[in-house]
């Protein structure tokens, strides 16, 4: 049995989200257990989650989940914005809440972008060099 759509098409903050990854390049997007999934062959963000121990919360659900580089992991979870999301977050990936404050979404820009270029091939991270 599919998963409900946990997500509102009409969330600004998800078309901010869907533009952002979908100009990577051979970036791709499904839905995934409920949520917007933005993949080429390996999944590179997410839009929305659960909080680790609570899934009926619904603090994650205008959050984007991406994997960023493992020795700015700590770091970012230094910030208040950013947790550890159920499921994939025992696998290296923090969701950035959206809702703490005003998003920076050149920072969210960014943040993708280093998802992205961890879990892409190759030949797309240098056609995004190239750009």
């Amino acid at each position: 049995m599919p998963h409900p759509p946990r997500f509102s098409e009409d969330d600004p903050y998800l078309h901010q989200v869907r533009a952002i990854a979908l100009a990577l390049p051979g970036a791709q997007e499904k839905v995934s257990h409920g949520r917007p999934t933005f993949f080429t062959v390996k999944v590179f963000a997410m839009y929305g989650a659960v909080v680790k121990g609570n899934h009926a919360s619904q603090a994650l659900a205008r959050s984007v989940v991406i994997l960023p580089d493992a020795t700015e992991r700590e770091a970012l979870l230094q910030d208040p914005r950013f947790v550890i999301p159920g499921y994939v977050g025992a696998y290296g990936w923090l969701a950035l809440d959206l809702t703490h404050g005003i998003p920076d979404w050149t920072e969210v820009a960014e943040l993708i972008d280093a998802s992205y270029r961890a879990t892409a091939p190759t030949s797309l991270v240098r056609q995004l060099d190239r750009g």
